[in-house]
């Protein structure tokens, strides 16, 4: 027994050391150790709140649907309500068309929506259940009337990651209502926020932001309400929402407008053919990113960028500058979703720092020639490298081998915090074990300010932490910062 545990101490002591790493990064990614979500969860329940009236339908089996329920609620602390077609082995076996046709009809019935929108699970993939003719057969049978709204997509969890269902979700809804419709042209734009954890607090922003432009503009999935309720006595299971009608007239836009390329690749494809213009942002945070949204904005509707905007740009520059000896020179490893990390990684070298390693398991090439590109676009970005389709195994070997001074992604890096004792500042989706962060802005000025603070209150965590003990490390133990 002696000698086993010395085998396995021996055993842990290799994995971090930079042969393991060698052969950890040739196996490539470990499925479960990624830190990112299914296609469900972005496909089927996510964007589709952000519709006034909608109820999530999910052609599959019970459980999983309890999954993504529980994965959204445990980040935004809000029901997240979705119904089932509770497909069982009988159905797997037959087919899960009576499913579909009682699903939607209790669904219809009970719940009383404007719209049901349907997505599947890997068992209705698997035995390649229709879609498009289960619900035109459930139509037939009287489940929903006839020009009932049943937009649907196609969101098999074993293709893709959350990104990939919120993109083929989105589009499928804006199929349901522009598709074989005439376009007329207006001096409107439409934006899509895409997966977004922080969406209640970027979401208002960004409104905030093009109210006080003048934009005339329409939020396509905004999901700012339903997941910020308030508790006044009144449940609301439907609440806020991109109404239907706006919904069919973004057809009309000028330009369709995503704050996260990676998530909206399938979406603005579908509105570039629609005859608008289509332009996409990566997750901006800091003076750069917001001052780029803005004169794109600007240049699209010719309205001005009011002096307020302008005065807040000048805060936040102003606090970078007061909390740059804090920050400048540390190095950081970031982890998630393609947008977020290149939002975060310009942000970091804006404020002097270095994002050492960048690691996204749901990033493809496309992504890690970009995310290059930054990195080679800054004096901070030299010696820093981007890892696509790698997990937090991985992470975990790069921040052994190559030890950086603070960890940014989701909550499930706390666990690599105790492994590696690399601190960890929690930004990204999920968050499970810290409240409320959703309801603050990481997009625009103010995004910028609050990403600020949460690194700096970190690092002086960390500084406070490390310099207590009297008479030996209490030499920068100081009142003022």
């Amino acid at each position: 027994m002696h000698t086993r545990r010395s085998e396995w101490r021996r055993f842990g002591e290799w994995t971090k050391t930079w042969e393991y790493r060698e052969k950890n990064f040739w196996t490539g990614s470990i499925d479960g150790e990624s830190g990112e979500g299914m296609p469900t969860v972005g496909g089927r329940c996510l964007w589709r709140w952000g519709f006034e009236g909608t109820m999530p339908f999910v052609h599959g089996s019970q459980g999983c649907v309890a999954y993504y329920r529980s994965h959204l609620s445990r980040h935004f602390k809000e029901p997240s309500s979705c119904v089932s077609s509770s497909m069982t082995e009988d159905a797997a076996v037959f087919g899960g068309l009576n499913n579909m046709i009682d699903g939607l009809s209790n669904t219809y019935s009970m719940y009383k929506p404007k719209m049901i929108a349907v997505s599947t699970t890997c068992m209705a993939e698997v035995i390649g259940d229709d879609l498009n003719g289960f619900i035109t057969n459930a139509r037939n049978k009287g489940s929903v009337p006839e020009d009932f709204p049943v937009p649907y997509a196609h969101t098999p969890a074993f293709v893709g990651s959350h990104i990939t269902g919120y993109d083929n979700a989105l589009k499928g809804i804006l199929s349901n209502f522009w598709e074989g419709k005439t376009r007329v042209a207006k001096d409107k734009i439409n934006l899509i926020g895409g997966f977004d954890g922080y969406t209640v607090g970027n979401t208002r922003e960004v409104k905030r932001m093009l109210d006080l432009m003048g934009v005339d503009y329409t939020i396509l999935a905004d999901n700012s309400e339903v997941f910020d309720t308030p508790a006044d006595g009144e449940f609301r299971m439907y609440d806020g929402g991109t109404t239907l009608e706006d919904t069919a007239a973004a057809l009309n836009a000028k330009a369709t407008i995503s704050m996260q390329q990676y998530c909206t690749e399938k979406t603005l494809s579908y509105a570039a053919t629609h005859g608008q213009e289509v332009v996409s942002f990566n997750h901006p945070v800091g003076v750069a990113g917001t001052d780029k949204f803005l004169m794109e904005i600007s240049r699209i509707t010719g309205k001005a960028i009011p002096a307020l905007l302008t005065k807040e740009r000048g805060r936040l520059v102003d606090a970078i500058a007061d909390s740059s000896a804090h920050i400048h020179g540390k190095k950081f490893a970031i982890y998630g979703d393609p947008d977020l990390c290149l939002g975060l990684a310009a942000f970091l070298m804006e404020l002097g720092a270095e994002p050492v390693h960048v690691l996204s398991t749901n990033g493809g090439n496309d992504w890690l020639g970009k995310m290059e590109a930054l990195l080679a676009s800054s004096p901070f970005g030299a010696g820093c490298h981007a890892y696509a389709g790698k997990d937090l195994w991985h992470m975990r070997s790069l921040l052994f081998t190559e030890p950086v001074d603070f960890l940014i992604g989701n909550t499930y890096g706390k666990y690599l915090e105790r492994d590696t004792g690399t601190p960890l500042i929690r930004i990204g989706f999920p968050v499970f074990d810290r409240h409320h962060h959703h309801r603050y802005p990481v997009w625009g000025y103010q995004g910028g300010m609050n990403v600020l603070v949460t690194v700096l209150d970190k690092i002086f965590d960390e500084m406070d932490k490390n310099t207590n003990i009297p008479a030996k490390s209490d030499y920068s133990f100081d009142i003022i910062r």
